[in-house]
């Protein structure tokens, strides 16, 4: 099967084919539906490796995310790859699972692939590969770490103001013990969100404890044991800040497990708003970080790097905000 074939089917010429094979020029869309309608009826697959020898480009994408098993990013690839599909890309896609060296083997393995960018949605950063993609002239889009470069772009998360936000409902309800449980402290994301409790503490005049302060490891098992840790205080707090929402629903059954309620003894709050949060016993309060606008913000960013609109790149924001629900209320007198 060749494209002169289908140039027959089609009754155009092969030049018209290639064209609206490889979109590499203007092809009327009456046209371009004969073409495809040929391809179609003869059952023709383009062979992706040769055109990439043509147009130079792998049309190859890569994406990393932290954990495929947290619920917060499959949202986050759906909507990357459903626009990468749009415009003609393949996705290759990989999760460091919060180690840097796996991060390290995955962005080797891109570069072995020839891919036209990389999407780096974690904070486990290997700078010097980084500094490596860049010499190679590799677009790149990375999230929560700042530090930009020519053909660089970063999502930026606004976690100090989701935080801020959740020390503030849980004050106003009248909530001075209040603890926090964060991410692996080695992850700059981690670092942001306990920073924001911090200050966000400060300024309402509450000083925060320090024992009340827990690293867990975004994962469910890690909220578990932080917050079994702090029920196993003298005084435990009144209200748990969690850096994720897995961490969350971990401190939700460490809090059932000691005979707790929540929010009745504990007020609770999540971080990213994940769907299975609106059903746990009770529904979660959480800070709304959208994974669906952080994947296409991602993506829309990757992809004017790789046209060449952007070459210095840019810094773009992600809002977030908090989403109240029935896991927080006042404290018992």
């Amino acid at each position: 099967m060749n494209i002169a074939e289908i140039a027959r089917r089609a009754s155009v010429s092969t030049a018209t084919v290639s064209r609206t094979i490889n979109q590499s020029g203007p092809v009327k869309a009456a046209t371009a539906r004969k073409v495809w309608r040929a391809v179609a009826e003869l059952n023709y697959y383009p062979n992706s490796h040769a055109r990439a020898l043509v147009s130079g480009r792998s049309r190859l994408l890569g994406l990393i995310v932290s954990d495929i098993t947290n619920p917060f990013f499959p949202e986050l690839i759906r909507s990357f790859e459903s626009l990468a599909i749009q415009q003609q890309y393949d996705l290759l896609l990989t999760s460091t699972d919060y180690q840097t060296s796996r991060m390290t083997v995955c962005l080797r393995r891109m570069l072995e692939r020839k891919v036209d960018g990389v999407a780096i949605m974690t904070s486990e950063m290997d700078l010097g590969l980084i500094r490596e993609l860049s010499r190679r002239g590799v677009p790149i889009v990375y999230m929560d770490v700042g530090q930009m470069g020519p053909r660089m772009s970063h999502v930026s998360i606004d976690y100090g103001n989701g935080v801020l936000q959740a020390v503030e409902h849980l004050v106003g309800l009248g909530h001075k013990h209040i603890a926090f449980i964060s991410g692996p402290l080695d992850l700059h994301s981690a670092r942001t969100r306990r920073q924001a409790f911090l200050d966000g503490m400060r300024r309402h005049n509450l000083v925060p404890e320090r024992r009340l302060i827990r690293e867990g490891t975004h994962t469910a098992e890690g909220g578990q044991k932080a917050m079994a840790a702090l029920l196993r205080l003298s005084r435990h707090p009144t209200a748990v800040v969690s850096s994720n929402d897995w961490t969350a629903i971990g401190a939700l059954s460490a809090i059932h497990s000691a005979g707790l309620r929540v929010p009745d003894d504990i007020s609770l709050v999540g971080f990213d708003d994940i769907p299975l949060v609106s059903y746990t016993n009770p529904p979660l309060t959480s800070v709304r970080m959208s994974a669906a606008e952080v994947g296409a913000t991602a993506f829309n960013a990757l992809f004017k790097l790789i046209g060449g609109e952007r070459l210095e790149g840019d810094v773009y924001q992600v809002a977030t905000k908090l989403i109240v629900r029935e896991s927080t209320t006042k404290p018992r007198r």
